[in-house]
């Protein structure tokens, strides 16, 4: 597998409802944008061969899926979601894949899971946390000692949010995907984003699921604050961005932070 746009799929990875929405989008920009950032994960996954990785926020599964369909693939992989009705979906349709296994969120605080793998991957989900701290440490917990943590997060800042807040809205006019999927912003707020550093910029609104749980949508979300905080409990030896890397977060839609455990420095 290479880090162009084409993603080798099955029948089983396509009936998720995110590869559905994503990697086969009926927008060829979204559509090219997120094979885009599968491919650089699966590029990243590759370092995991013959270890125990886990995909904390896996989704419908399909880069666990297409990583275990590889040749360099994990020895051990867990994919983690938070609601029982996802995993109960995810271990259905992945039954068939060796080595592939789906738990709870929450089940992850067994003590036998601490320090247990040697990878995770935790993309498109921190940007939706109200309070990273307690997840950080979590992943600390989790990982072994010089485990690597890989984390994607979507650029809304810069001009690249200007883009994105277009093409947002030409695919909800469309009725395509959860777009616009993000609170509109006012013409002061969009300013701020374009312009903003590595403190938090504007307020971001906080949302309640029907669980009582908080989250954010994705307005406000600033990945370089979201850089200091894991640099404050990690050793983040990379930096990357999808879907073209040498453009840099100035003219890119996903940003990709490798790091490592204290211990391994």
């Amino acid at each position: 597998m290479t880090t162009n746009s084409h993603i080798p799929v099955d029948s089983t990875i396509d009936s998720g409802c995110y590869a559905r929405e994503q990697i086969h989008s009926r927008d060829r920009l979204i559509a090219w944008s997120h094979r885009r950032r599968f491919s650089t994960a699966l590029m990243l996954g590759r370092q995991f061969a013959g270890q125990r990785l886990l995909d904390y926020g896996c989704g419908d599964g399909t880069f666990l899926g297409l990583l275990m369909s590889g040749s360099a693939k994990p020895s051990g992989a867990m994919g983690a979601e938070i609601h029982q009705d996802m995993v109960d979906d995810l271990r259905v349709r992945f039954a068939g894949y060796a080595g592939l296994n789906f738990t709870r969120t929450d089940e992850l605080c067994r003590a036998e899971e601490s320090h247990r793998y040697d990878g995770i991957f935790c993309m498109e989900v921190l940007e939706h946390v109200v309070d990273w701290q307690p997840l950080l440490g979590e992943f600390e917990r989790l990982l072994k000692p010089g485990g690597r943590l890989v984390v994607s997060t979507p650029i809304e800042i810069g001009l690249p949010l200007l883009v994105k807040q277009a093409v947002r809205r030409v695919a909800g006019w469309r009725g395509i995907g959860h777009y616009p999927g993000t609170t509109g912003y006012t013409p002061l707020e969009l300013g701020k984003s374009v312009l903003a550093s590595s403190t938090q910029h504007i307020e971001r609104p906080i949302f309640t699921r029907p669980d009582g749980s908080l989250f954010y949508d994705h307005k406000g979300f600033n990945w370089k604050v979201l850089k200091v905080a894991l640099a404050d409990r990690f050793n983040v030896v990379r930096t990357l961005t999808s879907p073209v890397s040498w453009l840099g977060p100035q003219a890119s839609t996903q940003v990709w932070f490798i790091a490592q455990t204290e211990s391994a420095r």
